[in-house]
């Protein structure tokens, strides 16, 4: 009995997650033979600000970085 484990970063659509199912599903009944009702997925979404790489957070990694001129035109005058 296949058990696959997919961890992803962030979050997936109910159809995405159904579509990712399928395939894998569909990958090991062609590449192994297996029986598809035995083939078990369990897909985890895996918080970006619970998961890092290279000395930082995932969260921190993809934030947009604010520029100088950004910041002063956010600054209302006086």
């Amino acid at each position: 009995m296949p058990f696959v484990s997919i961890r992803i970063s962030g979050t997936a659509t109910h159809d995405q997650k159904a579509g990712i199912v399928a395939d894998v599903t569909r990958s090991l009944v062609d590449r192994l033979g297996k029986n598809p009702n035995a083939v078990q997925i369990v897909i985890e979404e895996v918080s970006t600000a619970n998961y890092g790489a290279g000395g930082i957070l995932i969260a921190d990694r993809d934030a947009p970085a604010i520029q100088p001129r950004e910041v002063a035109d956010a600054v209302p005058p006086r």
